[in-house]
């Protein structure tokens, strides 16, 4: 960086409150970002070329350490149910603490956007204490072509180094994720997991786009070559990423994207997979990345001689992640856009093995699984989990969206009335039992079942009505067993199924009970009921 420049950025972070600072660099391409890393010792050069790295205790993100700054402006509009709240003095103490904690510091600034939409676009300058956290937010946003002019409506930064004291910030812990949406500015401390900064401009882009009748969503999209577009609602573990990775159909984006006039667009530039057990077989361009360079490769297990990584290794976490650009993958869009989606699917894995693999719902019904958001936690996958838990998370991204339920599900809605899209619940989970007794939805028959349904083959299939939710389901489906298409015929003992799909539909219903004044009366009519106990 010449010394204008270097003059140029040190006046403008000065405006921001960070003085005295060591070096910096400005959007500095990845080689140099990596470079940076590897001579920092910051992480390891695995064999193929990625970056491997650790994160410390913080694995994963930090829920109960991520705060929005509560003044005027936000008090009436953010669902303070959901989001915890930071005094504007509180968040003004720890911004100044945060500026001081900077000086003397080497700082990587990258000048990136969020949104492929221009129309859209969030333009976020994200500042960071590790190289690697730079290369990884460059992968993982969108590098605009031209930066002149570069005006940040969003700053990040991202200082692991700093630890927060819970008495002088208002903090839970030593962890903190502040968020003023007001001033737009957003401070990580305390936790070198990267995800902290995707998702935080995330949350802002879900508080920023539904007033302007945008729909943001946290699903995968994919286009086929009729460019029938397709969203992917789903939480961890669903299928949402494999699913949506089909060789046959154009790649938008496996994480974030939004719903505007123009159609889809990806909040993101590149992808963070999770690689945990990940099959070369199964999954071969997702596996690809974990061996090219450039990668940043999360927690994931590598050898410090031969620097080979083992991805079934989970001693570190069973969250390891690859950090890659939508580049890396063949059939990804090079705009990250595409025309107003022809399909929705919303993916649960029902370890309770109630629900059919695949069912069509009506308008109304896709706003209560859409609230609803449900999936289920099986034994081994949590500390302390023993058995099947339901996991209900809103609009499948509770953790992420700062304005009430209502306002997104209403925004859903007339988006899917409005442009007549079919919607499908597709279930991921089990078959012929609970988990531990049924097995895991092979999946060639879910692949089958999608398939027809985004090629339309299922519009005008002969469906029965499930007793149990209400929705339509398939009573055949060319190349699918029809007997794997009703979950009560796989089971042996059908009184069991009864007894569990009383116990399911129970938990959808005390879970809706939140929401019930939030939506209208179709919509609450849509929820399932619990008459089969009358049988």
């Amino acid at each position: 960086m010449d010394t204008a420049t270097d003059a140029l950025l040190r006046a403008e972070l000065a405006d921001l409150g960070l003085t005295w600072v060591g070096k910096l660099s400005w959007n500095a391409p990845a080689p140099v970002l990596y470079q940076d890393a590897v001579a920092r010792g910051e992480g390891l050069v695995a064999e193929g070329g990625g970056l491997a790295v650790t994160t410390g205790p913080h694995t994963g993100r930090s829920p109960n350490d991520k705060f929005i700054v509560r003044d005027d402006t936000t008090e009436h509009t953010i669902w303070w149910d959901n989001n915890r709240a930071m005094s504007r003095e509180a968040f003004e103490t720890l911004r100044k603490d945060f500026m001081v904690h900077a000086r003397l510091k080497n700082l990587h600034v990258q000048d990136l956007a969020g949104g492929a939409d221009p129309a859209h676009r969030l333009p976020v300058r994200v500042i960071t204490e590790f190289a690697w956290h730079a290369l990884f937010i460059q992968h993982l946003l969108i590098v605009p072509e031209d930066r002149t002019g570069f005006t940040p409506r969003l700053t990040i930064v991202n200082l692991p180094s700093f630890r927060a004291d819970p008495a002088r910030h208002g903090t839970s812990s030593q962890t903190v994720i502040a968020i003023d949406l007001t001033n737009g500015l957003v401070l990580i401390g305390g936790t070198q997991y990267a995800g902290e900064m995707k998702k935080a401009v995330f949350t802002v882009l879900n508080d920023l786009l539904p007033a302007r009748g945008v729909m943001p969503m946290h699903c995968s999209a994919n286009m086929g070559p009729r460019g029938d577009s397709a969203v992917f609602f789903g939480l961890s573990g669903t299928g949402k990423t494999t699913l949506s990775a089909d060789p046959s159909r154009t790649l938008i984006g496996d994480d974030e994207h939004g719903w505007s006039e123009n159609g889809l667009f990806n909040f993101e530039g590149g992808c963070y997979a999770k690689v945990i057990k990940l099959s070369k077989e199964a999954e071969p361009q997702i596996h690809a990345t974990t061996e090219m360079w450039g990668t940043v490769l999360e927690n994931v297990t590598i050898d410090p001689h031969t620097r080979r990584l083992d991805l079934n290794d989970g001693s570190l976490t069973e969250n390891t992640r690859a950090a890659y650009p939508l580049s890396a993958i063949a059939n990804a869009s090079r705009t990250g856009t595409a025309p107003i989606p022809r399909t929705i699917v919303m993916l649960t894995a029902d370890a309770f093995g109630v629900l059919p693999p695949i069912a069509k719902l009506t308008p109304a019904q896709a706003m209560y699984h859409f609230l609803s958001g449900y999936t289920a936690k099986v034994a081994g996958t949590e500390r302390g989990v023993t058995e099947p838990q339901a996991t209900f998370s809103t609009c499948f991204g509770a953790p992420f969206i700062p304005r009430a339920p209502g306002v997104y599900g209403n925004l859903l809605r007339a988006l899917i009335a409005r442009h007549g899209v079919s919607c499908w619940l597709v279930n991921t989970g089990w078959t012929g039992g609970a988990y531990g007794e049924g097995h895991r939805m092979p999946i060639q028959v879910t692949r089958s079942l999608l398939n027809a349904a985004l090629e339309g083959r299922l519009d005008n299939a002969p469906m029965r009505i499930d007793r149990h939710f209400g929705f339509a389901v398939p009573l055949r489906v060319d190349g699918v067993d029809h007997k794997i298409l009703d979950p009560r015929e796989t089971w042996r003992d059908k009184p069991a199924y009864d007894a569990m799909a009383r116990k399911l539909v129970g938990m959808f219903v005390t879970n809706f009970a939140k929401f019930e004044a939030m939506v209208e009366a179709d919509v609450r009519a849509a929820s399932p009921t619990a008459q089969i106990a009358a049988e």
